[in-house]
């Protein structure tokens, strides 16, 4: 593979920092973009920048004064505003963008026993309908759409602490991936009777389904938005696919 100007990897995930991985040891650069929301957050091999681009037209012009040659969106399946910005910055530039996107659980066989919501502010509802001890996992930066449940108990996991204090709840502050025995222990030591997620996908935070269906709690899926058009694949494998095809 040739040297040149690095393949801009949109990121923040695990498909990311292993599709980073995967372009370095074959010799393509790679600069790797974090929206820089998380004070610790895992690096992935090669540069690495934090922060915004200052919208569309920061992105369009970054990806031209770089020559960035490609772009890969590997950010989380919850980061709509970023995908609709990449998409439109690269069709600006002129630059071929690729859309990394791990499967959701809609397919899983417990799917049809959930209750899906469009977005996180039915979330709230939804489990006030069946149950009264929560274990809230849909990140720090919904949790406003829970101020109904403000008075009551919940647990709450966060991998950043919260912006605001909730001195009803019980929040842990902890970074997956979660094994199947330490949820199955959270969910038994508090009691758990109803657990609220995203489609985020992947196997590294699925293990707290496996434990709700063992335990019989009810689950409260928030859907993920709706994509941007764009090319679009699955894997790391098939993003490396693409990457080499387009490199030569």
């Amino acid at each position: 593979m040739p040297t040149g100007p690095a393949v801009l990897i949109l990121g923040g995930t695990g498909e990311a920092r292993a599709l980073a991985r995967a372009l370095v040891d074959l010799g393509v650069p790679t600069l790797s973009s974090l929206a820089g929301r998380v004070s610790r957050p895992a690096l992935p091999v090669g540069a690495v920048r934090s922060g915004g681009f200052g919208g569309v037209a920061g992105l369009a012009e970054f990806l031209r004064s770089s020559a960035t040659p490609l772009v890969i969106d590997a950010t989380h399946p919850f980061a709509a505003t970023m995908s609709e910005h990449a998409v439109a910055a690269s069709t600006q530039a002129g630059v071929p963008l690729l859309r990394l996107l791990r499967p959701g659980w809609e397919t899983d066989p417990r799917a049809v026993s959930w209750t899906w919501v469009p977005d996180i502010s039915g979330a709230c509802p939804a489990l006030a309908e069946l149950g009264e001890r929560p274990f809230l996992t849909t990140g720090r930066q919904g949790l406003a759409h829970y101020r109904a449940w403000a008075d009551r108990w919940a647990l709450v996991r966060l991998v950043e602490p919260p912006d605001e204090a909730w001195p009803n709840w019980t929040i842990l502050q902890r970074r997956g991936p979660f094994d199947h025995a330490a949820e199955r222990s959270l969910f038994t030591e508090y009691a758990v009777d109803v657990l609220v997620t995203k489609n985020s996908g992947g196997s590294l935070t699925a293990a707290k389904l496996d434990v709700a269906a063992e335990l019989g709690v009810p689950v409260v899926v928030v859907d993920r938005p709706a994509e941007p058009a764009a090319e679009r694949v699955a894997t790391v494998e098939a993003a490396v696919s693409w990457v080499r095809a387009r490199l030569g």
